[in-house]
Parts: C-alpha cells; sequence; structure tokens
C-alpha cells in the first residue's frame, strides 16, 4: 500500500516543485530597462507660402497663319508673254508690282474702237442738239408742237448711245489694264499653276498667295484658362490693344521669340473639343516683327503661346508641387508636427498655385513626398530654395498638368 502511494505523490510532488521553482524565478526576475527616446522626426523639404501682387500666365499652343491668303485668278485671257522673277514658290509680293503680263494686242485695238465709238456718239449728240433747236425755232409758234416734232427723244437717244459708248471704252481700258497681273498687298508666293507662253482663259486660277501684313495664330483656351484672362466670350479688342502675348518657337537649332496681341475670342465653344479659340495677331512678322535674331514669324510654324491675364494684388501663392490630391496642403506647424489643411484653388500654374483661403504668407509648406503621412507626426524640415523665389508671375497650363501636380504627394 505504501508503495502504491509512493507512485502516486512522487510525480504530483515533482510537478508542484517545478511550478512552485517557475514562479520564484518569475517573481524575482529583474525588470527590462524602460526606452524613453522619441520617434526619429521625417525629414522633409518645404517652401513658404508667399504673397505677392500675381500676374497669371496662360499657356497654350497654335498653328501660324495668314490673315489673308487667297488665290490669284485672271480677269482677262491670252497667252502669257512674260513672268515676274518673284512669281515662284515662295517669292515676294511687292504692292503694285506686275507678276505676269497677259499678251495686250487685242486690248489696246478693242480700246482704240471704243475711244472711236465714244467720238461717234458725240457727234450724234451733236447733230441732235442741233437738229432740236431748229426743230424749237421753227415750231416756235406752235403751242400744240409734240417732243417728237421738237427732237428731244432724238437727243436722248443720242446721249443714251454716248453713254453706252463711254462704259465700252472704260471696259476696254480695265481689260487693258489687267493684262499685268498685280496685287494691292505686300505677300508671298505660296504655288504658280502657269507660265510663260501659256494661254489662259479669264477665270483661271494662276497661283495661291498670302499677305505678310499681319499673321493670326488661333489658340485653343479651356475654361480655366479662360477664367485667368478674365474675358468674356466673344471679346474683340479696340484697335491697337489686346492682352499682350509670347509666342516662341524652336526654330534651326535655336530659340526664337515674338511679340503678339491677343484681339478677339470666338463667340461659340468648339463643340467637339468643348474649347474656346482666342486670335493672337502679329504685325508685319516677316519684317519689324522678327525676333532677335531676325528669324521671321513663318506662317505654318508651330508656336508655343504665353498670354498675359489678369492680376490679383496680395495674392498668396505655393509651389504646385506642394499641393496635394484633394485640395490639401501639408504644413510643418509651429512644433514641427505634420498638419494637414484644405486649402481654396484660385489657380493652378505650371509652376505655382495660387491660394484664395486657407493659408497665409508665411506658412511652411511640404513640398517632398511623404509616405503613410499622419497628423501629428514628427517632421524635421529642409527648407527648399529653389522652390522659394519670390513669385510675381503664375503661368497657367493646360488642366492635365493641373490634374498630375495635383496627385503629387
Amino acid at each position: 500500500m505504501s508503495t502504491m502511494f509512493r507512485r502516486v505523490l512522487a510525480p504530483i510532488a515533482v510537478i508542484a516543485g517545478g511550478i512552485g521553482i517557475y514562479a520564484l524565478l518569475h517573481a524575482t526576475k529583474p525588470e527590462p530597462d524602460k526606452s524613453t527616446e522619441e520617434p526619429r522626426p521625417t525629414s522633409v523639404y518645404t517652401a513658404m507660402a508667399e504673397q505677392s501682387d500675381i500676374v497669371l500666365k496662360v499657356d497654350t499652343q497654335g498653328e501660324v497663319r495668314a490673315r489673308t491668303e487667297l488665290d490669284i485668278v485672271a480677269q482677262v485671257g491670252g497667252r502669257i508673254l512674260t513672268v515676274s522673277p518673284e512669281f515662284v514658290e515662295g517669292g515676294t509680293i511687292t504692292p503694285g508690282v506686275a507678276l505676269l503680263k497677259i499678251e495686250d494686242t487685242d486690248y489696246k485695238l478693242a480700246l482704240r474702237e471704243a475711244e472711236a465709238r465714244v467720238a461717234e456718239t458725240e457727234v450724234a449728240v451733236q447733230q441732235a442738239l442741233a437738229d432740236a433747236d431748229v426743230a424749237r425755232k421753227q415750231l416756235r409758234n406752235d403751242k400744240t408742237a409734240s417732243d417728237l416734232a421738237l427732237k428731244k427723244p432724238q437727243v436722248a437717244e443720242a446721249r443714251a448711245r454716248r453713254e453706252a459708248a463711254l462704259a465700252n471704252l472704260e471696259q476696254a481700258q480695265l481689260d487693258l489694264e489687267r493684262t499685268e497681273v498685280s496685287l494691292p498687298f505686300q505677300g508671298r508666293v505660296v504655288s504658280t499653276r502657269v507660265d510663260t507662253g501659256q494661254f489662259i482663259s479669264s477665270g483661271t486660277i494662276l497661283g495661291n498667295v498670302f499677305g505678310t501684313g499681319i499673321v493670326e495664330v488661333r489658340l485653343p483656351l479651356s475654361n480655366s484658362q479662360l477664367a485667368s484672362l478674365g474675358l468674356p466670350i466673344g471679346f474683340t479688342a479696340e484697335p491697337g490693344a489686346g492682352l499682350p502675348v509670347t509666342l516662341s518657337a524652336e526654330v534651326a537649332g535655336a530659340q526664337h521669340s515674338w511679340p503678339a496681341k491677343l484681339v478677339r475670342l470666338d463667340a461659340s465653344v468648339d463643340p467637339d473639343t468643348r474649347m474656346l479659340f482666342a486670335i493672337a495677331e502679329v504685325d508685319d512678322p516677316y519684317g519689324a516683327n522678327k525676333s532677335e535674331s531676325g528669324m521671321p514669324l513663318a506662317v505654318g510654324l508651330f508656336v508655343d503661346a504665353t498670354i498675359d491675364g489678369k492680376r490679383l494684388p496680395a495674392a498668396v501663392s505655393i509651389p504646385n508641387s506642394a499641393l496635394r490630391a484633394g485640395d490639401k496642403v501639408f504644413l510643418v506647424n509651429g512644433e514641427g508636427r505634420l498638419e494637414m489643411r484644405n486649402v481654396q484653388i484660385a489657380h493652378v500654374g505650371s509652376g505655382r498655385v495660387v491660394v484664395s483661403s486657407g493659408l497665409a504668407a508665411g506658412d511652411e509648406v511640404i513640398v517632398s513626398a511623404i509616405r503613410n503621412a499622419i497628423s501629428g507626426m514628427a517632421l524635421t524640415s529642409i527648407n527648399d530654395d529653389n522652390e522659394n523665389d519670390t513669385a510675381v508671375q503664375i503661368e497657367a497650363g493646360s488642366d492635365d498638368d493641373a490634374d498630375s501636380n495635383a496627385d503629387n504627394g
């Protein structure tokens, strides 16, 4: 019996002893040292929100086109005798200088015939007047004498024939003048369709030309860009006025720029693109308004355009990289902590963003990306001098550029 008792009690005693030893060790274990070190702050690049008078800039693009472009059409027919050396593709058109001459022998003969006809009708008028004078004297005592007896209709007929002869004379003179084809404006030749010795008829297209006095650039504008200009749909500038525009393009391996004026806006929105088009004009692009290096603003050239929009006094602006999705801005507050703030956007440009509310001048905004941003997290700011330049001009890029900047971060 005692042997059975020992077999049962011995394991229990061992287990109980093990539990007691574990409890003793747990109770007497040393306490671990507690760390009081704060989380390491995250380094971020920052820039200051700035307040200044801002001129909004709208960036767009367009193709240069001539305001005057037309086909030269012959007004008389005949064989082409001579062609000007400038009547070639790219040739220069001088006002009043003949581009080509049509054989004029027939027209000179027609002019002489018309002059003879005028002289003949002039004699007929004088004869009719003399006959009318004789009839008036002969019938001066006849109170019932008719107009026909007094030769009045004959005089009117003679005068009408003279007027017709004079009209034919003018037509003959015009036809003779039209044998020399010229234009009343300065321009350039685009293409030619005739040459010396070719017989042409009235209405034949001789070539295509454009005027170089004024060229236009048709510029598409989005709704937000139109707001930056502050102009109504259908705007037309007064003569000599208009918003300043700078056109630029790379030509022959160099960058060139030309001054222009925005003179009008379309009165309707394009139904396909939902864009409104503005027209910028450049006077004398092949002469006085060449680029500084002497490059003309050629028709057909694709150019970038920067339009000076409305002026915003004392406006607050931040770098584009500071704007987050949902019109939010991350700031470093006075305690060195992250603060998330909603802002009201007045204008998004290609370089900076104009904020109408939510920020004040001197606020320190974060311009670098932050992973897993949490409000109140500790930050160490690194001032980004490149982003902290004073902005007096804000460029308005395309809506795609604005959306891309808003998604940063």
